[in-house]
């Protein structure tokens, strides 16, 4: 088995003291309306709810026990009580239903309003992360973290949704029924409601202990959701290949292990919570028991039990026992509120951490955009090196003038891909200088850079979606003429208007109804709608048959007129016709000249030319014995 993923938001996750309160500082006030308007409600609706008890109780006292005493509410003048105990009855039942019915209203009040508020905060969290998860570096993504990426998009922002809508209500709740459980009962009898509370510091201190423990359980918890996101996206993407190796079992183990470490870690949560949910539970049971013993003596013996004075009346006793019983059910449910907000700070340590991961391409402050770009490439003693500081190129050292072609050839791994890379600043170089139209790149903003810069990869990526989607993908304001004719200059036409629908067509997934060929020439379609001055093209024609190289050459013949062009290439023959072929081996240009001038030298260059011609007798011994090796040598490290 391979060994774990490394979760790539462990080194920033920390850099906030509390990312929840991080969340309502940045995200929260521009509808924090909302949330005022469900936090108020809520506490409402939650008073409403100690209204029944007490008014069931003041009537025990002062309706249904002969002698007790009158029937008062707080803040209502003794002179507008009824003055007949059916008139007093009456009153009572309609206090009950009316908190009742009041409590329904502002219950509904707050579910629309802490919903719009949280649905609202969710949404800006998750298009804010998602712009942050574009800008990062390529050398991040080279990492294939995409299911810690889809677990932060989709989990981790749908825990914090459910934290804002319900859990933190709950926890308001909460706090305001025992503060208006505490005063009630103080109110009525001090004494007892001291038996009633004194359970609260146990719980308190019980709840923060608890708290502590279980947070570096939950941040394991979510890295371990990543981690089983990422195996199965990845194999989902590769379940083709997956069943062509014959490799179903293995794959199977691997997700298994995965799965496993899910389970585990949610057990590790689960067997915390049984044993804090029913100590919570049964401090709140003792407390309910101690409240009836001794107000059941106080009751029963019609004089105060030990150390207590003073008198209890029926109706206060019953009032306590509905309240104490309000009082347990929040209190053992705080297991509940306390693992939803541990979960949910985890959950926004992830979010800021992939938010705050470091980005180093990016514009500078006196960044330009080009205009009338011509096409001038110069590359001046480039160095490049990946974050693993392995070097990939040497001092590479070659310049383009405006409308020819470079090409860019040499044996796996020398480093090709990567110096065209460089142009577009998918990366940074390391040391060196490259130039287009003589200005550093790094000089020029992004966006201009990338719209003078055109990539072809042999690698197509097709959205699912329509074939007229992608063909205009980038340049969304093409007419259909426009569209049509870049079909037809890219040979694609014939074989879109034997689709079902045509240009409406939707190919699928990653394109998967289309072959090889057809997608490669959508996506030469794609880049002559975008019109660039300079054009890439990366092993374009390197996985198609004979018939459909013929199509690509034809419609490359016409993409690359009149445009600067850098052709990254395995088949020699496609390039043979290129202004400057540059040979690269180990990262350093070590031939450079015309196909015929490359020929002569009979070097590295010549050798690949006569293993693709078939040739190997008139191939350099040493040099295919050289590339042997690295050949072996590469397996090995494999």
């Amino acid at each position: 088995m391979e060994p774990e993923t490394p979760n790539p938001f462990d080194e920033y996750r920390d850099t906030d003291s509390d990312p929840l309160v991080r969340i309502f500082e940045e995200y929260g006030r521009t509808d924090l309306h909302w949330f005022v308007i469900g936090l108020l409600a809520s506490i409402v609706g939650r008073l409403l709810s100690l209204t029944p008890p007490l008014v069931l109780g003041l009537a025990i006292d002062s309706v249904f026990t002969p002698g007790g005493p009158p029937f008062g509410l707080p803040l209502v003048p003794a002179t507008m009580m009824p003055s007949t105990t059916a008139g007093l009855v009456w009153l009572s039942v309609g206090l009950i239903l009316g908190a009742f019915a009041l409590g329904v209203v502002f219950s509904w009040v707050q579910g629309v309003g802490l919903s719009l508020f949280s649905n609202r905060v969710q949404h800006a969290v998750r298009t804010d992360t998602y712009a942050a998860m574009q800008r990062l570096d390529m050398a991040f993504f080279d990492d294939k973290q995409t299911g810690q990426v889809m677990s932060v998009l989709n989990n981790d922002v749908r825990n914090l949704r459910t934290f804002l809508d319900s859990t933190l209500s709950g926890a308001i709740q909460l706090v305001v029924t025992v503060v208006g459980i505490a005063v009630i009962l103080f109110t009525l009898n001090w004494q007892l409601a001291l038996v009633t509370l004194v359970a609260v510091p146990l719980l308190t201190v019980f709840t923060l202990r608890f708290m502590t423990t279980i947070r570096p359980l939950y941040r394991a918890l979510r890295a371990s959701v990543g981690a089983l996101n990422t195996r199965l996206e990845n194999n989902l993407s590769g379940i083709e290949v997956i069943k062509t190796s014959n490799t179903e079992m293995y794959e199977e183990a691997r997700v298994t292990e995965a799965s496993r470490e899910y389970y585990d870690r949610t057990w590790d949560v689960v067997k915390l919570e049984y044993l804090y949910q029913p100590s919570m539970e049964l401090l709140a049971g003792v407390a309910f028991a101690a409240t009836f013993v001794v107000g059941g003596l106080w009751i029963a013996l019609e004089e105060p039990p030990l150390f207590f004075t003073g008198d209890l009346l029926v109706g206060e006793f019953v009032t306590f026992l509905f309240m104490t019983q309000r009082f347990i059910d929040p209190l053992a449910g705080a297991g509940r509120i306390v693992n939803a907000y541990e979960n949910a700070r985890a959950s926004g340590e992830r979010i800021f951490g992939l938010s705050t991961l470091p980005v180093t391409i990016g514009d500078d402050a006196d960044a330009v955009a080009l205009d009338d770009v011509r096409g001038a490439i110069e590359y001046d003693g480039v160095d490049f090196a990946y974050a693993n500081g392995v070097p990939v190129l040497h001092d590479v050292d070659f310049t383009v003038d405006p409308g020819q072609t470079v090409a860019l050839v040499g044996p796996t791994g020398a480093g090709k891909s990567t110096a065209a890379k460089l142009l577009l600043r998918l990366y940074d170089v390391t040391d060196g200088t490259i130039r287009l139209d003589g200005t550093d790149v790094r000089d020029v903003r992004l966006d201009s850079l990338r719209s003078a810069v055109g990539y072809v990869s042999q690698e197509v990526y097709l959205f699912d979606g329509t074939v007229r989607e992608n063909l205009t993908y980038g340049a969304f304001d093409a007419t259909e003429v426009e569209m049509v004719a870049a079909a037809e200059a890219a040979e694609a036409q014939e074989f879109i208007e034997r689709l079902p629908d045509g240009y409406d067509t939707r190919i699928g997934e990653r394109g998967v109804k289309l072959s090889g060929g057809q997608r490669q020439r959508i996506s030469l379609a794609r880049a002559m709608l975008q019109d660039p001055a300079v054009l890439v093209l990366d092993e374009a024609t390197s996985a198609v048959d004979t018939e459909t190289e013929l199509y690509i050459q034809r419609a490359l013949a016409r993409l690359t007129e009149g445009r600067t062009t850098m052709v990254i290439a395995h088949r020699l023959s496609t390039v043979r016709h290129a202004d400057q072929i540059l040979v690269l081996d180990g990262g350093r240009v070590v031939e450079r000249g015309t196909h015929d001038e490359l020929l002569a030298q009979n070097g590295l260059y010549a050798t690949l030319w006569n293993i693709q011609a078939g040739a190997l007798d008139e191939a350099d011994a040493d040099i295919l014995d050289e590339l042997a090796r690295r050949e072996r040598s590469a397996v090995e490290t494999d």
